[in-house]
């Protein structure tokens, strides 16, 4: 089963236009109406709690947060709470300290004396700002988790205007620390800008804590209104020139005094009404008349849309094609309907994505380009952050991967400099050009309109969506795997005495096995026989090792398992004797692959990017009714596989139904339970899922957790699978990817962990890194099997079974934070279906090794025998090292050839591909 540690002083610790979202017809969203009392921005009203659950990690929870002479009622209070947390969340997953309580000892000084940039609400806006205006010391930048804890009194000689002060607030620091401050006397805030995410029921609280201040303020509910009514915007950019925007055909409710009259806007048609019925024939013919116009170009749909205050942020929208004229017209009359004043329905073009030239992917790009005011009120580009994703989907910033202009074009085949430069000339251009219209409208606006003399706006975001207007000493137990002709090489026997390296001081350690007889009963502290085959008792099993461990006084600081079958048993096990652990229901969640990208897709965060931009489409599969289910919800071809498998036994790329319903009767009748293929989950049963296959390269990342914090990770790259099979074939270390890429796919491989509860331990994530960023295969709840372990002790010097044996009894192993890899180690899986003379003759097991012990090759021996069969894993792993990739790959395309492990049936030179 897996190991019980035990310290000898215990310690534990508790854990190209200007547009919306690119369109397509099945993008269809309800069109409901939303009251301003609904709203959930800045200056909405509205009431509720906060969403339930928690944000995933461990923080302290008694930490002050209440502001002394301003009491907060209980649903006020629980807002506060849920954005400390979601901060707790950010600063964690960005691998930053925890806040630090110092409210007990209030700050003191003068009021006045210091620059005090204030932001009040959402975490993520806080950080946001931080990023997005290059801050790299904020020092007094504050960010108020409540209206409570601002103040707003007269300024003294300034009639109707007011002076801001802040009585608490998270102060940020060089270095990424945060300390949560009370400040007495109350500072005076020098800058304020109200934020989204406040929580419903804050938003005017906010709306009048920015409203007509002394200080610059960055929003107002006034100027708001003006900026997130997409006709005025729209409209406003038009008339600047160097904007492009959508051809619009827009009919406005009694519009505001902006809108009313002035210059005709190219491209963008304004039809006012008086009222809302009797519309029919107006609207009819203006409706046909832009879709017969020269304006819409080539664009073959068009999208229907409500635009005004209350409408913002609002998704409601019918696409239908330019041929019908009855359809549109039909859904614009049903939402005049919902209109109010100065608000307005429009019927703009889809803008189609460029095409890009054969065999470049149908991906569309989503290009934000951050602007901020400078001195002398100039608008000057200050970052650009890219989403990529398939064109035929929606785009949104809270559901794709952020990614840089060069990667995000690279991806859509345009990865030369020049291609690029063109490109961000080009956005540059316009997003500058976007802010510099806006600031013309400011300085046009009374101080009323604008919510206060010294009301403004400093950063602006133009997004250009569809890529481009043209291409361009302790103790434990340790459950130990099932002997059964299977080796246990990488993390095995030989290996068992890991542990043992935790300190300098004598270790104990303690084992649970099914074998009587295993060979280890012999080097361990204490050795327990306890049947733990059938996992569908574990739960009854934990209760009775308990007992036994109880029974034998065993004083246990820790308890951990890196065979699959055996991990929930661990977990639960960990709870029955109050051992730090991640939680039984994280581990089912993780162990079970369907439940876990079920789960994952309905986790959006926040915090953002979400869990759910790495999940895919699954089903799971238990009896012929479900697969027929299946094949109608998940795209084919699809990927079948076992519930609870390992090792890629019995998975295979289905094309149509009858490849699904043929292989699904194959399983269940070959491998029904344990004794018909040992160690590959069946003591778990033989349930299946379907799952959409995705095209992209393959990779495994092996993470340190401790507490929720991510301590370390460790990139792999795998080569191609032999299609429709999906057993290894190859495998490169370290990852030969970009840093940017390669941080994708940890941080992705870190978020899956969090969004499923997995907070303590030693996990490898398997990933594809695809068109539009990494996308989740499965979470192994524990350390990489095969070659991992080995690989990344040889390259990093880091032990991942020690690194799990320290985190199992509560200690945080002392890991290096950005590890350097010693050199290359590039390897290939050697297969008896494959190589079953090679494997007897020039690569037998005596030949290997002799390689391996002269340092010619790295072996890992993953089987005993040499024995075929349908459902087979790889026999072994031979592996070379280099100073360099291409170093490493030629000498062990070399060796290949030399063993006669390269032959036609099985490529070496195709499998290595992927590593150049």
């Amino acid at each position: 089963m897996g190991p019980l540690l035990a310290l000898p002083q215990t310690h534990h610790f508790c854990p190209s236009q200007l547009s919306l979202d690119p369109l397509g017809p099945d993008w269809d969203c309800p069109l409901g109406s939303k009251d301003l009392e609904e709203e959930e921005g800045p200056w909405g009203g509205g009431s509720g709690l906060p969403p339930p659950g928690c944000f995933p990690g461990s923080w302290r929870q008694d930490v002050g947060l209440d502001c002394k002479g301003s009491l907060e009622g209980a649903e006020a209070r629980a807002w506060t709470v849920y954005g400390y947390s979601l901060l707790q969340s950010c600063l964690q997953q960005a691998g930053l300290p925890e806040t630090q309580d110092r409210s007990q000892v209030p700050r003191t000084g003068c009021p006045g004396a210091e620059v005090t940039l204030c932001i009040l609400g959402s975490p993520s806006t806080f950080l946001s700002v931080l990023l997005e205006g290059g801050v790299q010391s904020p020092g007094n930048m504050l960010l108020c988790l409540s209206p409570a804890w601002l103040t707003k009194v007269p300024a003294p000689g300034q009639s109707g205007e007011a002076v801001l002060l802040v009585s608490k607030a998270v102060s940020f620091h060089p270095g990424g620390l945060t300390f949560l401050d009370d400040f007495v006397p109350p500072r005076r805030a020098t800058y304020f800008l109200a934020g989204l995410g406040l929580g419903p029921g804050r938003g005017r609280e906010a709306a009048e804590l920015a409203r007509d201040l002394t200080c610059p303020t960055g929003a107002s509910a006034e100027l708001a209104r003006l900026l997130e009514d997409r006709l005025l915007t729209r409209r406003l950019l038009a008339q600047q020139g160097g904007v492009a925007v959508p051809a619009t055909l827009a009919f406005t409710y009694k519009p505001p005094a902006l809108l009313r009259g002035g210059e005709a806007s190219p491209g963008l048609r304004l039809v006012e009404l008086s009222g809302k019925e009797g519309q029919e024939t107006l609207v009819k013919e203006e409706v046909g008349a832009f879709l017969h116009s020269g304006a819409l170009g080539d664009a073959l749909q068009v999208a229907v849309k409500l635009s005004g205050w209350r409408w913002r942020g609002q998704q409601a929208l019918r696409v239908h094609p330019r041929g019908e004229l009855g359809a549109v017209a039909d859904t614009v009359l049903a939402l005049l309907e919902k209109l109010e004043e100065e608000e307005s329905v429009l019927v703009e073009a889809v803008c189609p994505p460029a095409r890009l030239p054969p065999p470049g992917p149908e991906l569309a790009v989503r290009i934000c380009a951050v602007v901020c005011r400078t001195q002398g009120d100039r608008p000057l580009l200050s970052k650009v952050v890219c989403s990529v994703g398939r064109e035929d989907r929606p785009l949104r910033h809270q559901s794709s991967l952020p990614q840089t202009l060069e990667v995000a074009l690279a991806r859509c085949g345009l990865g030369e400099p020049g291609q690029v430069a063109v490109v961000r000339q080009r956005v540059k251009a316009g997003a500058e050009a976007a802010l510099a219209a806006v600031l013309a409208l400011e300085a046009g606006l009374s101080a009323e309109q604008r919510g206060g003399r010294r009301a403004h706006h400093d950063l602006s975001r133009r997004q250009r969506l569809n890529p481009l207007s043209h291409p361009g000493a302790h103790q434990g137990i340790f459950f130990e795997p099932p002997r059964t002709g299977r080796s246990v090489s990488p993390a095995g026997p030989n290996h068992a005495l890991g542990p043992m390296r935790l300190s300098q001081q004598p270790a104990q350690l303690h084992l649970v096995e099914s074998d009587p007889n295993h060979f280890a009963s012999q080097l361990v502290q204490t050795f327990i026989h306890f049947d733990v085959t059938e996992h569908r008792r574990d739960e009854e099993n934990a209760r009775s090792l308990a007992e036994l461990v109880r029974a034998r006084g065993l004083q246990l600081d820790g308890c951990f398992s890196y065979w699959d079958d055996c991990l929930v048993l661990t977990a639960l096990l960990c709870q029955e004797l109050g051992l730090p652990c991640s939680p039984p229901a994280a581990m089912r969640l993780a162990k079970q692959k369907s439940c876990t990208q079920l789960h994952l897709r309905r986790c959006h965060g926040p915090p953002w990017p979400a869990p759910s931009l790495h999940a895919v489409q699954c089903c799971p599969l238990e009896s012929e009714a479900d697969v027929e289910k299946a094949v109608r919800q998940v795209p084919l071809p699809g990927v079948m596989k076992l519930e609870f498998g390992a090792g890629a036994v019995g998975v295979r790329l289905v094309e149509d139904a009858p490849q699904c319903r043929e292989h699904f009767s194959r399983i269940a009748r070959d491998l029904q339970g344990e004794a018909d293929h040992p160690g590959i989950g069946l003591g778990w049963g033989n349930a299946m899922l379907l799952m959409e296959f995705v095209e992209g390269t393959e990779h495994d990342v092996d993470l340190v957790l401790f507490g929720g914090r991510l301590l370390a990770a460790f990139v792999s790259d795998n080569g191609p699978t032999r299609l429709p099979g999906f057993t290894e074939t190859a495998a490169c270390m370290p990852t030969g990817l970009a840093p940017e890429q390669e941080a994708q796919l940890v941080q992705a491989a870190f978020r899956c962990c969090l969004g499923c509860g997995l907070l303590d331990g030693v996990f490898n994530v398997e990933l594809k890194l695809t068109g539009a960023g990494p996308k989740l295969i499965e979470i192994n709840p524990r350390m990489g099997g095969f070659y991992l372990r080995d690989w990344i002790l040889e390259l990093y010097g880091v032990d991942l079974l020690l690194a799990a044996a320290m985190v199992a009894c509560g200690l945080r192993p002392a890991l290096p934070t950005h590890p350097r890899a010693r050199g290359h180690l590039v390897g290939v899986m050697c297969l008896v279906s494959q190589h079953p003379q090679v494997l007897s003759s020039t690569a037998s097991r005596e030949t290997l090794q002799a390689l391996h012990d002269q340092g010619l090759l790295r072996l890992n021996l993953l089987e005993d025998i040499l024995v075929p069969g349908e459902y087979e894993e790889p026999y072994c792993s031979v592996a070379c090292a280099g100073e360099s990739p291409a170093e490493a790959r030629l000498r062990l395309l070399g060796l290949c050839q030399g063993l006669g492990i390269d032959g036609p049936h099985y490529p070496v030179a195709h499998f290595l591909s992927h590593f150049k």
